[in-house]
């Protein structure tokens, strides 16, 4: 319970009144009596306030939220009384939000109802703590504050509504949309897709002489991309990925580019499975179908990078024993110079079964920091670093491309079209 600043300027005015009574001449008995008033006028607000029961708040947000989209949350006020007060939802600290706080006047044995935007800037288990709430007196000489509703968690997943759009197109326009290059196809797929009226320009060896002699018309058999394969995505959840250059840290990316050649894949008949390590660790068998996706989404939604060295041989040697169907494996990670022993033990250890691919990120800073113009010592020191930076790096990537291992050098936002791109040109290629 605190004084409103009504109360506060007829405090003050009081006071100013008996400063001013020496000189005007007025009795002291009226002053005293003037303050006794408004001191029990002061302390019946006060005590009509105390007794006046909580409005019933209830929140309206989806159990699931995408992060850094902003969605409507929905709060609900019922009373008994009329009421005037002033409203702040407890969400989690961190995310932005607008439309709060908001100023209310409840009737009584009504419903009241608003909505403000709130945009979650965190994946994980989220908590609301409650509603705060400003009580104002039938005077308006007091303010209260209270915390009513319940406790409520919500999840916050990967942005998903680029998978939703996905669900419109077919799996190679699917493709280009996230910016993927896609190669004209090497020759034939190698599973039988089915019999059709010979084209122009197929090749003789699709000809089916049987098929041709008993209809007496050519008649060609299509095969398509082999399905019911298997992809592995391997996440680095260790200190490389806690860098941060924009609203969303590269581990973000990494997630966000994971389900959506994870998305493609499933569509492709493929079965997709995850694993973590490095920091939170997380497994995912590899699973076919459209459900799938679900299944990746609440298995990665709060796996957070630490700050820990990975282990990237325990890694592959935990995936080994985990994976034995060969798979084609994507690891993304941020490989530096220090790393490549470990990183290729553990890739010669994997390349027994599967077939591996390195994606490593690059910061978009080392290329803005090349791309200036050098004016003085400490701009050619800086570019200088970098550079040798960028050839440990390159010299790093070079040594595993020298293992028959596919590396992809790309920045987080061009991640996305490089997993795509390249996991068609491995189904198109037949090398799985």
């Amino acid at each position: 319970m605190r004084p409103a600043p009504l109360l506060i300027a007829l405090i003050a005015g009081w006071g100013l009144a008996g400063l001013a009574v020496p000189f005007l001449g007025w009795p002291l008995w009226q002053w005293q009596l003037a303050g006794g008033a408004m001191l029990a006028i002061a302390a019946l607000d006060a005590w009509r306030l105390r007794g006046r029961p909580t409005p019933d708040v209830v929140r309206e947000v989806p159990e699931a939220l995408p992060l850094g989209i902003e969605r409507d949350v929905a709060l609900c006020f019922e009373t008994h009384v009329r009421q005037r007060l002033e409203v702040f939802d407890l969400h989690p600290g961190g995310w932005t939000s607008s439309g709060l706080p908001r100023r209310l006047s409840l009737a009584p044995v009504s419903a009241t109802r608003f909505t403000y935007r709130l945009r979650p800037t965190a994946r994980g288990d989220a908590r609301f703590d409650g509603v705060q709430l400003r009580l104002r007196s039938t005077l308006a000489l007091w303010r209260q504050s209270r915390v009513a509703g319940v406790p409520q968690r919500v999840r916050v997943y990967p942005n998903f509504a680029p998978l939703a759009r996905f669900a419109l197109f077919s799996a190679e326009q699917a493709s280009r949309l996230v910016g993927a290059h896609l190669k004209r196809r090497r020759g034939e797929g190698t599973d039988f897709h089915q019999m059709r009226e010979y084209r122009v320009g197929d090749s003789l060896r699709q000809v089916d002489w049987k098929a041709t002699a008993r209809s007496r018309k050519l008649i060609s058999r299509e095969y398509q991309d082999e399905k019911n394969q298997q992809l592995l995505m391997l996440i680095d959840t260790g200190r490389r990925m806690m860098a941060r250059e924009d609203a969303l840290g590269h581990f973000d990316h990494v997630l966000n580019a994971s389900l959506v050649v994870s998305y493609l894949a499933l569509r492709q008949g493929d079965g997709v499975g995850l694993f973590a390590a490095g920091g939170d660790s997380r497994w995912v068998a590899p699973q076919r179908g459209m459900a799938a996706i679900d299944t990746l989404l609440r298995a990665s939604y709060d796996l957070q990078p630490r700050a820990v060295a990975t282990d990237y041989l325990a890694a592959a040697t935990e995936l080994s024993l985990r994976q034995r169907r060969r798979a084609l494996v994507m690891l993304v990670t941020n490989v530096r110079d220090e790393d490549i022993d470990d990183l290729l033990a553990s890739v010669r250890l994997l390349q027994r079964r599967h077939l591996v691919c390195v994606a490593s990120l690059r910061e978009k800073s080392l290329d803005a920091a090349l791309a200036e113009e050098v004016r003085d010592l400490q701009g050619a020191l800086h570019a200088g670093a970098v550079a040798r930076y960028l050839e440990q790096r390159t010299a790093a990537h070079e040594a595993l491309r020298s293992h028959r291992v596919m590396v992809l050098d790309v920045t987080a936002d061009e991640l996305p079209a490089a997993l795509v791109e390249r996991y068609l040109a491995v189904k198109r290629d037949g090398v799985l």
